[in-house]
């Protein structure tokens, strides 16, 4: 008999796991222990639907229970879920004895999917406080009929976010603001069978949002390929469980540093994809400056940035992983990749390339703990030829709503923004679509406002460094100049100056 869990149902049964850890657990792991033990418990209540379902279907022939062909995944003897709840005593021991036998009972799916947990500290996971747990969960059946894929794989999304409003500055390692991703989405509009790449992809999420996507559209989902590479081990399991339990099956975590070690290499280069998102972290200093300027791929085929900047780093790497024909991506970036001063050689080479299809100014805060203006650039490896020598300029510092102390792009924002891109002209006050001349006669800047100043034509950089201010306001002192000329002439030539 079905007991369907609503969603909100779901979201207060999954947080209530993360209270109990309140006491011992700093908010920062939380997601260490809550998300392989719902993992662990997703798989053993599927386990046991399918064990259920052969049964039936092969007429109570018991022996049709141990084809492997029957299962998703296998769960070996004495590492159910069950057997961990009927454990009196060292339930850390028991719990970490039963992921490793089921990772190894799943190699090639699930190797190293449940993460390093600590499980066997009993001073930070006491046996009391794992039975509350392991009780906790079993008091929801999370079969397929109860609690359908994307509804699981929603309420993971919640629970993640949750986490990242309660662990603080961690939180943009593994999640991006939703709202932003589906704007990405919308710009890149995936299609059936298309490879998806994220280089630093976190908790997976921007390589999910295709799937409702393209479900929302009547596509077929099934046949998309999805590929990430995350450097951080834990992040990197959670983005496999985030994907598990969204019923994506074709797709390929590599945990492992996307500068150093680029995971997807095909024939010596890097491999090519249809559509790359990416929210790299934001101006590393840590990381091989010297290994990339003679990069064995051609990802400096710009220039090496500074070392205490990997934007363009990340940035480069991307652009070479583009499908040359098909490849398009959206990438978030700190408004400074437009402006410093530091990277007008490497800006300078981007424009010429014509690889730059629009840039999109976004509001503040929409990042946790952070009051930092981001940008969305959107790239073509071929663009159309009516798009070319031009680059989009959008605006949408004001397209925001605050809740909660947070910061969202609602749906009307999102078509707003989106219906601008598609659309590819001028919208007074908001989009500008500019030459690559025009670019060039402000030597190469792609700051916003020298081009679609928005209802107050003023750039903020809250968290901006000090030589980032520096260029904010040599950018500002351009907008004025320009300004100022455009007038001289304007009034020249209503006076009927400028005689020979």
């Amino acid at each position: 008999m079905s007991n369907r869990i609503s969603l909100d149902e779901l979201e207060r049964y999954l947080w209530h796991s993360a209270v109990l850890l309140r006491t011992n657990i700093d908010a920062g792991a939380y997601k260490q222990y809550i998300f392989p033990l719902l993992f662990f418990k997703r798989l053993c209540d599927v386990f046991d639907e399918e064990c259920a379902q052969i049964l039936k279907d092969y007429y109570g022939d018991e022996e049709a229970l141990e084809f492997p062909e029957n299962h998703r995944f296998v769960i070996p003897r004495g590492s159910h879920w069950n057997n961990v709840r009927n454990v009196s005593e060292n339930l850390g021991i028991a719990i970490l004895s039963a992921f490793r036998s089921i990772e190894r009972a799943n190699e090639e799916k699930l190797r190293g999917v449940f993460g390093e947990g600590d499980w066997t500290n009993k001073n930070r996971l006491p046996d009391k406080l794992l039975k509350d747990l392991i009780e906790h969960f079993s008091s929801l059946t999370l079969s397929l009929e109860n609690c359908p894929e994307d509804e699981l794989g929603q309420g993971y999304e919640y629970l993640i976010k949750k986490f990242a409003d309660d662990s603080g500055h961690t939180a943009q390692e593994f999640y991006t603001n939703r709202t932003v991703v589906h704007l990405m989405t919308e710009i890149l509009r995936p299609q059936s069978g298309e490879s998806i790449y994220d280089p630093t992809c976190g908790s997976a999420g921007m390589l999910i949002s295709a799937i409702p996507y393209l479900k929302e559209h009547g596509e077929e989902w099934r046949n998309v390929r999805i590929f990430g590479q995350e450097i951080n081990s834990l992040t990197s399991a959670i983005a496999r469980m985030n994907l598990f339990l969204h019923g994506i099956k074709d797709f390929t975590i590599v945990n492992d540093d996307t500068l150093a070690r680029p995971a997807f290499i095909e024939n010596g280069q890097l491999r090519r994809f249809d559509i790359v998102v990416a929210n790299p972290p934001y101006s590393i200093s840590q990381w091989n400056r010297d290994a990339f300027t003679n990069d064995k791929y051609g990802r400096n085929f710009l220039g090496t940035p500074t070392q205490g900047l990997a934007d363009y780093a990340f940035f480069q790497h991307i652009l070479k992983s583009l499908d040359p024909r098909t490849g398009r991506c959206a990438i978030l970036f700190p408004h400074g990749v437009l402006f410093r001063g530091v990277e007008s050689a490497l800006r300078e080479k981007l424009i010429k390339s014509d690889l730059v299809d629009c840039v999109i100014g976004l509001a503040p805060n929409l990042f946790f703990n952070s009051p930092m203006e981001a940008c969305i650039v959107i790239c073509r490896a071929d663009k159309p030829q009516e798009k070319r020598g031009k680059i989009m300029i959008i605006n949408a510092v004001n397209e925001v709503t605050r809740k909660n102390a947070q910061s969202r792009l609602d749906d009307a924002h999102i078509r707003k923004i989106a219906g601008a891109y598609a659309g590819y002209a001028d919208i007074e006050g908001f989009a500008r679509v500019v030459t690559s001349a025009e670019i060039e006669k402000n030597n190469y800047s792609l700051s916003i406002p020298l081009y679609a100043r928005g209802s107050s034509g003023i750039e903020q950089h809250d968290d901006a460094t000090l030589a980032e201010r520096i260029d904010a306001w040599r950018q500002s002192s351009l907008v004025m100049t320009n300004s100022f000329n455009e007038l001289k002439k304007l009034l020249s030539e209503t006076t009927g100056g400028g005689h020979a």
